[in-house]
């Protein structure tokens, strides 16, 4: 019985360590939205918390303003410098890089509109 645990929890902990790599390694990819990758990190974090490790919204968010791509910059630095990044919540910083994400989105198809009839 003793060295099914201890077999199990060698497992789990093999597990956790898979896990915290793979949040360690996480980036967001040219491409991404912002929903897509808050939903692969935050799927990354609840699988560490249901293998016991818990990850604050904190580490959760500066891994996030960490590991946008660089057409994010300017935001992720306007966020870092304006708000306390302690208190931040995950869905507050969700909001924040949506809004910019459309308005980027916004500008691109207003551009290109104006590409195609001025050709």
């Amino acid at each position: 019985m003793k060295q099914k645990y201890q077999g199990s929890t060698r497992v789990k902990r093999a597990h956790l360590q898979a896990l915290q790599k793979e949040f360690e390694m996480l980036h967001m990819k040219a491409g991404d939205f912002v929903n897509e990758y808050f939903a692969r990190t935050l799927s990354i974090a609840n699988k560490m918390n249901l293998n016991g490790e818990n990850k604050e919204d904190v580490e959760v968010v500066e891994k996030i303003l960490r590991s946008m791509t660089a057409k994010f910059d300017y935001i992720v630095c306007s966020i870092e410098e304006s708000k306390d990044t302690t208190i931040l919540t995950i869905d507050e910083l969700q909001s924040s890089l949506l809004v910019h994400e459309q308005r980027m989105s916004s500008h691109f198809e207003e551009e290109y509109a104006l590409k195609i009839t001025h050709g």
